[in-house]
């Protein structure tokens, strides 16, 4: 079916497919920070109900190591710190994507003349934004 697009709108087609794995990428990416952030934030607010004599341990690989209350503070703080740029780079990275995404296929369905109104029948019709 593809076979039957001129070369440029071809191209296009591929890079909107290049797009769609990109977006999918950053949001599984994304999905992924915002766990960890939840997760150090939870941390954290389980620290201020905890007398900082108590003895701790913080996970190392497959050990746990004996820390004291401030060292595990401080290393959360810096965790939740990193995740929060993380996720708003993530974020910036998601728009962006999507507004390459949106610009090309307004550019494929200009390119196939479908305009606005042949919208489901032109790019999506071989396999592009729609199908995968």
């Amino acid at each position: 079916m593809q076979g039957n697009l001129p070369p440029e709108a071809q191209e296009k087609l591929e890079q909107l497919q290049d797009l769609q794995d990109t977006a999918q990428q950053v949001a599984v990416q994304k999905n992924q920070a915002e766990t960890q952030l939840t997760e150090a934030q939870n941390a954290l607010d389980e620290l201020e109900g905890i007398d900082e004599d108590t003895t701790m341990y913080r996970e190392v690989g497959e050990l746990f190591v004996k820390t004291d209350f401030d060292e595990a503070q401080s290393n959360l703080d810096e965790q939740v710190d990193s995740l929060e740029i993380r996720v708003e780079t993530l974020e910036k990275q998601e728009s962006r994507v999507q507004e390459q995404f949106e610009s090309l296929q307004t550019e494929l369905q200009n390119m196939l003349g479908g305009g606005g109104a042949g919208g489901p029948s032109g790019p999506t019709g071989p396999g592009g934004a729609g199908g995968a």
